[in-house]
């Protein structure tokens, strides 16, 4: 109890004297994290809210191997990019193993189901309310998949914080690509497992009390801009509501 206590003091210094080491760790994984989640949220809502409207021979087959990638091991992602960027893997030409963009690559690929699958579920639960009324005006596909997902926008910052978490408490595949190399590739997950098995408990404590406090504070900004979102429609006028939704 006394170690478990004194290592909570030790870590709580550490992160209010903001030490160099733990700032360098936690910025690099906050920009790895982020570089990787937007791109992974335009690929993923675009496709996603194209599949929630799509009807094409084999649609049942897609979503089953989607749905099937949300439970895709970090290792094996880790792996297939390993393979892919060494000397005598097909990208090998790019050099980016044991690099910030192999790191990127291999939360990208984690993402990229998590956001797709997510946001057909929403958009196509609001196509079967309002999808007709697009379709009946000319909106193909793409056009109607685009309204649908720009009217369930608040919903899909929620699956943005989804990803956002899935992205930077990875630990595997990060540690297999990129390498785990001190002041270039080491991110705070794979830093807290080295710093356990090293013994230095503080660090590794406040690494994890600032990822929980990362996660936090996003998921506080995201409930705020709902909430203010739901009061804004609210205090709309049911003419300006009525014309919204047609």
């Amino acid at each position: 109890m006394n170690t478990f206590s004194d290592s909570v003091i030790a870590a709580i210094q550490l992160i209010t004297s903001a030490d160099p080491a733990l700032c360098l760790v936690v910025a690099r994984s906050l920009a790895v994290s982020a570089t990787a989640c937007m791109l992974a949220y335009g690929v993923g809502v675009a496709l996603g809210s194209w599949l929630a409207v799509a009807r094409f021979r084999g649609r049942g087959a897609v979503l089953l191997g989607l749905n099937t990638l949300l439970a895709l091991p970090s290792v094996v992602v880790g792996l297939v990019v390993y393979l892919l960027l060494s000397r005598t893997g097909p990208l090998g030409f790019l050099g980016w193993m044991f690099s910030f963009k192999a790191m990127v690559l291999a939360q990208f690929i984690l993402v990229v189901p998590v956001v797709t699958a997510l946001t057909r579920q929403v958009v196509e639960d609001v196509e079967r309310q309002h999808g007709e009324q697009w379709a009946s005006l000319g909106a193909g596909p793409w056009l109607r998949s685009l309204l649908l997902a720009w009217d369930e926008r608040l919903a899909l910052l929620t699956i943005g914080v989804t990803a956002f978490g899935r992205a930077i408490s990875e630990v595997g595949a990060v540690m297999i690509v990129g390498g785990n190399i001190d002041g270039f590739t080491r991110v705070m997950t794979t830093a807290i497992a080295l710093e356990t098995s090293k013994g230095d408990l503080p660090l590794a404590l406040g690494l994890g009390m600032v990822l929980l406090a990362v996660v936090l504070l996003i998921n506080v900004l995201v409930a705020a801009i709902r909430l203010w979102g739901e009061r804004h429609v609210r205090t709309q006028s049911p003419a300006v509501l009525d014309g919204v939704q047609s």
